[in-house]
């Protein structure tokens, strides 16, 4: 069941299109081991779909950063991935920078990969998709949930009956759990932008200043972009309620808490911030290098209270309920998609 009119038009195309390997988190560790635990099965099932072919670079900014370079030597040695060095480069300011590290990390284009599934989907007889579609009611009878489904193009209902159900919404996560009766997840949820940009020094290069109020810039996937994003200025609003309530829905009324619109097209989306993102990514690079703005994406990003502070992304799934079986899957990294089969 997928409420948008096709699949993959959210927080799944919306985002830097990293395969993390692990770095992003040196505050847990725990994020870290599993993303690199998984990379390689993701990169040999997806290899089309993924540049390999560039130079990727975290730096440690020189000022107000919650690691610092020992720091961060230190945990890339502990979990085992590459970490060298770099004192001197042409293309980036060290002035602003206290180091700079070349590593191995890959990006992937979800674009591609979205139309891969899609297609792998329509050749299996056995799987149903129901699109732009509201679950209205639901009800357990004689083992099965009895699911009333709603078409939203045309207002037609139907029922269907299930042994099982997974869960698997993100933002919206908990919004279908209170339809199945089943308690929350304890989220909080940001309306974020994604700008992209091209740059003729900078295409094969990615660059992630580390750690705190920082950006990150890199290739976004094979479309020959850059995806740009800040930690400043990426998250324009903020809620911390388990469903998605923002004050831009009063607006809008066609988005809902329980029932979240496309932010891109929304005409109560907030204005963009991309010269700020420019302003701030400038600063760790040479004057030599230019950067030009093509355009923005905005979605809703959710993430598990309990990681405010160490900023991990650790995958919750959960089963909820026997006989039918309801599971939730709570995930925020794409290569996390193989956890479920320890659930299943």
């Amino acid at each position: 069941m997928e409420k948008e009119r096709e699949l993959f038009k959210k927080a799944s195309i919306v985002n830097q299109a990293r395969l993390h390997s692990g770095y992003h988190y040196p505050r847990s560790v725990a994020t870290a081991l599993m993303s690199d635990d998984n990379k390689a099965r993701f990169t040999e099932e997806h290899r089309p779909f993924i540049l390999f072919d560039f130079e990727k670079y975290y730096a440690i900014d020189r000022y107000g950063s919650l690691t610092d370079a020992a720091q961060f030597e230190r945990f890339c040695e502990f979990i085992g991935i590459r970490c060298e060095r770099v004192d001197g480069h042409p293309l980036f300011n060290y002035e602003r920078l206290e180091a700079l590290y070349l590593t191995t990390e890959y990006t992937f284009d979800p674009v591609l990969i979205g139309e891969y599934y899609k297609e792998k989907i329509a050749k299996q007889s056995s799987i149903e998709i129901h699109p732009f579609t509201q679950i209205k009611k639901v009800e357990t009878v004689g083992g099965s949930w009895q699911v009333e489904l709603q078409n939203l193009e045309n207002e037609a209902i139907e029922t269907i009956a299930a042994k099982s159900v997974i869960n698997a919404t993100y933002a919206a996560s908990n919004a279908l759990n209170r339809l199945f009766g089943m308690p929350d997840i304890d989220l909080m949820h940001e309306i974020s932008e994604m700008a992209f940009v091209t740059s003729p020094q900078l295409k094969n290069i990615g660059l992630t200043v580390m750690d705190g109020q920082f950006g990150s810039l890199m290739p976004y996937g094979l479309s020959g972009l850059l995806s740009l994003s800040s930690v400043a200025y990426t998250h324009h609003k903020v809620s911390y309620d388990n469903l998605p309530t923002f004050d831009c829905q009063q607006r809008n009324l066609l988005c809902r808490p329980d029932f979240t619109a496309d932010c891109n097209g929304c005409p109560a989306a907030p204005p963009s911030n991309y010269r700020k993102m420019l302003g701030q990514i400038r600063q760790y690079f040479s004057e030599k290098v230019e950067l030009d703005y093509q355009h923005s994406l905005f979605t809703i990003k959710s993430k598990l209270k309990a990681n405010f502070i160490d900023d991990g992304r650790p995958t919750e799934i959960s089963c909820l309920h026997r006989n039918p079986d309801f599971y939730c899957i709570f995930a925020g990294k794409i290569n996390s998609i193989y956890e479920i089969e320890k659930m299943l």
